[in-house]
């Protein structure tokens, strides 16, 4: 591994961790929409539906709303950050 698979990797675990200690494995609701950035649920529900939410989601038997796992949103933003992190020059 190099160094930026390394810093990404214990980034995304980091990430993962705190998700899983605060929320658990499955992300929904404010929660869900407020980690991925969207400032409403409105703004979340129009990415939906032009389908251009960042990470997969999904929804369940018997339950309402969109779902994803705490390990998808927490490498999708790992990888956001390695990306910016290199776009400001490695800061």
């Amino acid at each position: 591994m190099n160094a930026s698979t390394d810093e990404f990797e214990q980034l995304r675990l980091q990430i993962e961790a705190e998700l899983y200690t605060h929320i658990g494995p499955l992300l929904f609701g404010e929660r869900l929409y407020s980690a991925l950035g969207y400032p409403s649920a409105d703004a979340f529900r129009q990415a939906v539906f032009r389908n251009s939410v960042p990470v997969e989601i999904f929804s369940l038997p018997n339950r309402r709303g969109r779902f994803a796992l705490s390990r998808d949103v927490a490498r999708w933003l790992a990888e956001e950050r390695i990306k910016a992190k290199s776009k400001e020059g490695g800061s």
